[in-house]
């Protein structure tokens, strides 16, 4: 029997001593002595799959991370899931990822639809919900998601900067603004507010649209009616292309502002007409990998032959893939700082403190700013105008959030 006793004493001990490392285990999902585990949702299939390459080039890069030694000893798995773009599905693949997956966090997760989805779930959670691919303004509600924040400007920010640049240039301008029946065409009307103050109500004529609709020719007629010197037009997709040529057909000379998500010259400015759209000004905050002007830049040819080796079936001129690894530059940095302790809770205390963080894909001199209460990282954007052949960015870096 004193066998059995020594045994049942073994047994006690190894087990005290294996708790507090199975509880660290579970402290820390995702992360174990040689892997750090997160994942994704995105569109690889469905009405926006294009965008899917956003993140295959964030794989891409954490695949030459890995290849140099990982983070703190550990090799990143992204984990990467299609959701069609269906928020039902984006709530489905999300549970996988962080109940049957167990990532140490979300990163990247693409579109407003499938995020507002799963923003409360994994708040309730405190799953880190990081560097989004959207652009509404919502996604900096540090109040009641302090798990979740965007990467890009979002429209109100873009809407502010436009105000103010036509501001500088004329101060007694008068506005007409178009904007989509929708949170994302709510945001313009929100930014021009915050800029105009209690001057909005007499400085602005707005008219709304809805995706629907087929043009949006009344819309434009009465705004021109106004009088006003400067159209911002809040649109998506055709609508681009849409109010530009309606806009020279009406003979409307006012400084029209597009936003950056309209921006393509083959989705908008080709259909639009290249001289229709001659004057139009829109913003900017990354460099084009495709301007013939930054062919010599280091920070191009650094992530073009990152392109060549690591994702050489992405198309190195596409800007989605430019951003998507920008970004995955971005949650590098966050992941260096947080010196091997990558816990939900300090992973998103890194998040929280990103100070004047530059990285080489973006403008110069637009940095990446955060706070336990920011979660705005960019609000800083240059214009550019289409000069017939190309966008050429002019002026300074205007910052939206300087009201």
């Amino acid at each position: 029997m004193p066998y059995l006793d020594r045994r049942v004493l073994l047994t006690a001990i190894a087990a005290s001593c294996l708790a507090p490392m199975v509880a660290r285990a579970q402290a820390n999902p995702g992360v174990s002595a040689t892997e750090l585990k997160i994942g994704t949702t995105t569109s690889l299939s469905g009405p926006v799959s294009a965008l899917g390459t956003i993140n295959k080039a964030q794989q891409a890069y954490f695949k030459m991370v890995n290849e140099q030694g990982g983070i703190a000893g550990r090799k990143i798995n992204y984990i990467i899931y299609d959701d069609g773009f269906n928020p039902a599905k984006t709530l489905e693949q999300t549970r996988r990822l962080i109940e049957q997956d167990e990532v140490a966090f979300l990163f990247s997760q693409l579109g407003t639809g499938p995020n507002s989805g799963i923003v409360k779930y994994v708040n309730g959670l405190g799953v880190p919900h990081l560097f989004l691919s959207v652009n509404g303004d919502k996604w900096g509600d540090t109040k009641n998601y302090p798990w979740t924040i965007p990467f890009a400007p979002s429209a109100r920010i873009e809407a502010q900067i436009f105000v103010k640049y036509a501001q500088q240039q004329n101060p007694k301008a008068k506005f007409a603004l178009l904007y989509q029946n929708d949170d994302l065409g709510r945001d313009f009307v929100a930014g021009a507010r915050d800029v105009l103050g209690a001057q909005y109500d007499n400085l602005v004529k707005a008219a709304s649209y809805e995706v629907t609709d087929p043009t949006i020719d009344s819309q434009l007629i009465a705004l021109q009616a106004s009088g006003a010197d400067v159209l911002i037009s809040g649109v998506t997709g055709k609508f681009g292309a849409m109010v530009i040529r309606k806009a020279s057909d009406l003979g409307w000379k006012a400084m029209h502002f597009v936003p950056s998500g309209v921006a393509s010259i083959t989705s908008t400015i080709v259909p639009a007409g290249v001289e229709r759209s001659v004057g139009v000004i829109t913003s900017v905050y990354t460099k084009d990998p495709s301007d013939p002007a930054l062919v010599d830049d280091p920070a191009i040819k650094g992530y073009k032959s990152f392109m060549a080796k690591y994702y050489p079936e992405g198309n190195p001129n596409e800007s989605y893939n430019a951003y998507g690894y920008m970004t995955a530059m971005v949650m590098h940095r966050v992941l260096e700082q947080c010196n091997g302790n990558f816990s939900r809770a300090n992973v998103m205390a890194q998040v929280n403190n990103l100070k004047g963080l530059e990285n080489p894909m973006l403008l110069p001199g637009i940095k990446v700013n955060t706070s336990p209460t920011n979660h705005h990282p960019l609000t800083q954007m240059q214009l550019q105008r289409w000069n017939g052949k190309a966008w050429e960015r002019f002026g300074h870096i205007i910052d939206g959030a300087s009201l």
